[in-house]
């Protein structure tokens, strides 16, 4: 499989009659992307509000977050989200780098995060240095919880489509080229290299706490082989709100970390052999039998070595260690990428479930640390609704604006991919 990923940087956005892209600029017109996801008779409105780089302008609670991105051959991208259901991960994609599609609004649960366009968060959000398209979106009265998730998750993807297909004539560009040919010509090509696979835990546990691929809920899949070129056409989208901090949103999964590192050293320092995506299941049984099921999986590619990342936090640290002992039981070398819990101080114990075999961890940072957030300009959304995401609390919003909060409540800001700057190291 051969992949061109189109990347048109935008370095500003704004508002016009018309949407399209222009000398970095892209201009979105709100009434035309309203009256698009006006279509879904569960919304009952749509704000469109823009956010860029170092204004003040701070966002919650954002859902979720999610780059535009189209294809201009090779099918659609967002498969069975928005057009048609087809196979993707080859042919043409365009990618407006450097901006994305924000969605926000009363949802239920409240536990998304914050984004803030300027000020620390800089620091521990990749999103503050984007240009923001910030949708606030209600439902209509008697529209149920579950539909309630689904109208906003996929009005986001909608509106970064919608967005994304009016620059598909733009030639101001940077093409990445991707291939990834079956596993057994790579290792014939390249028999001396270390062989390195993937296994990508996606959150599937309910409502708020779903991974949705090529439309349908991993609530219901095994663990599967996937093509890694399929995650960069949207292939994952997020339904998972269980914690900001260390939730994988729609532009993580978009602009994986970790896979993106992969295909940098491949064929140079390593032989990137496959991924296993493994749904993060609730009970025991299941379990069992997917760290059964993905460590088989995983052996059947042949890898000396694998990376796990895992989403959110908990009992998802199960999976996650249950996994890294199969594998290791196996003789497979399994690298942890995890995120820290281990209180304000810093001295509670820092994750929920370990192993003696996993002797391989990198930390993306403690989650309950605290930071300071001085008062912004302008809130997109609902700031009375910090105290009740992960990562607020009663007391969190101060008189004059400003913010306390634990790092678990910025969107991303201990994203377990690695995507952030924050970690941990022992001394």
């Amino acid at each position: 499989m051969r992949l061109e990923l189109r990347k048109i940087q935008i370095n500003d956005v704004r508002f016009g009659d018309t949407t399209f892209v222009a000398n970095g600029v892209l201009t979105v017109a709100p009434e035309a992307l309203k009256a698009h996801l006006l279509e879904d008779e569960r919304i009952a409105s749509v704000s469109v509000d823009l956010a860029r780089p170092g204004e003040s302008v701070r966002i919650v609670p954002v859902k979720d977050v999610i780059e535009p991105r189209a294809k201009l051959s090779g099918g659609d991208a967002f498969p069975g989200i928005d057009g048609t259901v087809s196979e993707v991960g080859e042919g043409v994609t365009v990618a407006l780098s450097g901006s994305a599609v924000v969605t926000t609004g009363s949802i239920v649960g409240f536990q998304e995060g914050i984004i803030d366009m300027s000020g620390p968060i800089v620091e521990y959000s990749q999103f503050a240095k984007l240009n923001l398209v910030v949708l606030s979106i209600e439902k209509k009265p008697n529209v149920s919880p579950y539909e309630h998730e689904a109208a906003v998750r996929i009005a986001g993807v909608r509106a970064a489509h919608f967005i994304a297909k009016q620059a598909l004539s733009v030639q101001d560009y940077t093409a990445e080229l991707y291939e990834f040919p079956p596993v057994w010509k790579k290792i014939a090509m390249h028999p001396t290299l270390p062989k390195v696979a993937y296994v990508y835990q996606i959150m599937s546990q309910g409502l708020l706490h779903d991974t949705y691929f090529y439309g349908k809920n991993s609530q219901k899949m095994l663990p599967t082989m996937i093509s890694p070129l399929s995650v960069f056409d949207g292939a994952l989208v997020s339904g998972n709100c269980v914690s900001p901090g260390s939730k994988t949103t729609t532009y993580h999964h978009q602009n994986n970390a970790v896979l993106r590192e992969l295909f940098r050293r491949d064929l140079q320092e390593l032989n990137f052999i496959g991924v296993v995506v493994c749904p993060l299941l609730t009970t025991l049984e299941d379990k069992f039998r997917n760290a059964s099921l993905t460590a088989r999986l995983v052996e059947m590619l042949g890898p000396d070595g694998v990376i796990q990342s895992q989403e959110g936090f908990g009992n998802p640290t199960t999976d996650l260690m249950m996994i890294c002992d199969a594998l290791e039981r196996k003789g497979i070398s399994s690298v942890i990428i995890s995120n820290e819990d281990a209180g304000v101080d810093g001295m509670s114990e820092p994750l929920p479930d370990g192993s003696a075999r996993a002797d391989a961890i990198i930390s993306t940072g403690n989650s309950n640390a605290t930071i300071e957030l001085p008062p912004m300009d302008k809130v997109i959304g609902n700031l009375s609704m910090l105290e009740r995401v992960t990562g607020g609390f009663a007391g969190s919003i101060h008189e004059d604006g400003s913010l306390t909060i634990e790092i678990h409540g910025i969107m991303g800001g201990h994203n377990l991919q690695g995507a952030e700057r924050l970690s941990a190291v022992a001394t």
